[in-house]
């Protein structure tokens, strides 16, 4: 994705609520030489925030003529109105090693056992990874395959098939579950509810001699 931003002459609180009352965004792009003040429209800085893509790959911004390979980094919006006050960009190249978030794409699970023959439910428990690479190996996201899923079966972040060159960041010994296959709960109900039969046939065995020892 590509996006376009000016150099921004003015700082400070007062230079930056003018910006956003005329329809920009302030910001900074750092890493790789000289930290840039810049600005940008906000409206398209905006829209570009829904996308997925924006969030996680390297983006190409045009600035003074030039072009340079950034990742965002931060983004700060109003506590209640849909406004971006403020946006941090990180220059990368070739060498620049990174750990971002990155959103796991899942697919196949309605063709696998666990769903399509003992109709478990499925639970999400993660949508997204922490991951180090080379900036220039970012992928927009990592794809899942839960088609092979059964029954009990809990997939973790060890277990995540990833691209050549990247790897999970585990904070400590953390491995977190990134899906969780479980039987319906009407199946786990089953047994107490059979279980509570004989009890109900030996109380109504009882209840004749209880009536006959009420009319002595």
């Amino acid at each position: 994705m590509n996006f376009t931003a000016f150099e921004r002459n003015l700082q400070g609180t007062g230079a930056s609520r003018r910006l956003r009352i005329s329809g920009k965004v302030p910001g900074i792009v750092f890493g790789a030489g000289e930290p840039r003040m810049i600005e940008l429209d906000h409206n398209a800085l905006y829209f570009a925030l829904k996308k997925e893509a924006f969030h996680s790959s390297i983006l190409e911004m045009e600035l003074a003529g030039a072009t340079e390979r950034v990742l965002l980094r931060d983004f700060q919006m109003h506590p209640w109105k849909q406004q971006v006050l403020h946006v941090d960009f990180q220059r990368v190249d070739e060498t620049t090693r990174i750990r971002k978030k990155v959103p796991l794409h899942f697919s196949g699970e309605d063709e696998s056992v666990a769903v399509k023959t003992d109709k478990c439910l499925v639970a999400h428990v993660s949508t997204e990874v922490e991951i180090e690479c080379l900036a220039t190996a970012l992928p927009e996201f990592i794809a899942v395959d839960l088609s092979h899923l059964v029954k009990g079966q809990s997939i973790h972040a060890s277990d995540l098939v990833l691209p050549e060159g990247l790897k999970v960041v585990k904070h400590g010994k953390n491995n977190p579950v990134i899906v969780a296959a479980t039987a319906p709960k009407l199946e786990e109900e089953a047994a107490p509810v059979e279980a509570a039969a004989p009890a109900k046939k030996a109380a109504a065995k009882k209840a004749p001699a209880k009536t006959a020892a009420a009319k002595k």
